[in-house]
């Protein structure tokens, strides 16, 4: 009896390793996740790149309104809310962005440092913002550099692209737009 069992249970070991039943699955199973994560990481890719081409164009539209003079006496407030108003795709943009208005020295030529500042969630930006601070947009032909710094969460951290922003300190990645004006004579 044994024996016949034995016969059997190789007929049947035979006939499963004979069989293509499934085959289709194993190839979904293995190439799934591929496709997931490929379009997972595009999604990402594309809400990235509509984050950062939203946050220029509101940028260069302020600096435009100030290079003109059409934002009287703009404080770092007003300048923070006209980019946010503008860029409506950007979540939480009030939270989580930072403008730096620096005048340039027409004897040092000094740009903006390297090390981009960010805000620190538990600072308040309207009382305190992290140095370099706001100054003042300068006078009548005074070359003015800005730069705008937001963090953001990745939408699906898990993901190749998601796992792969570079993160701040908050957590997040920084998206940086750059800008400079020269402001106008008046008269």
């Amino acid at each position: 009896m044994t024996r016949k069992m034995t016969s059997k249970l190789r007929l049947w070991a035979r006939h499963l390793r004979d069989s293509e039943n499934g085959n289709a699955t194993i190839q979904f199973v293995i190439m799934f996740p591929l496709f997931l994560t490929l379009f997972l990481s595009s999604f990402e890719f594309g809400i990235l790149m509509l984050r950062q081409t939203f946050l220029e164009r509101s940028v260069d539209s302020v600096v435009r309104d100030l290079r003109l003079g059409q934002l009287p006496n703009p404080t770092h407030e007003t300048i923070r809310t006209e980019i946010c108003n503008r860029a409506p795709i950007l979540p939480d943009c009030m939270e989580t962005l930072l403008v730096e208005l620096r005048v340039v020295s027409t004897v040092t030529w000094t740009p903006l440092a390297t090390d981009v500042v960010c805000k620190d969630k538990s600072i308040d930006i309207n009382v305190t913002p992290p140095d370099p601070s706001f100054v003042n947009v300068g006078n009548a032909n005074e070359m003015v550099l800005v730069r705008a710094c937001a963090v953001f969460q990745p939408i699906f951290p898990t993901t190749k692209l998601g796992i792969s922003l570079k993160r701040t300190d908050l957590g997040g990645y920084a998206l940086v737009a750059n800008s400079a004006f020269v402001n106008e004579p008046r008269g």
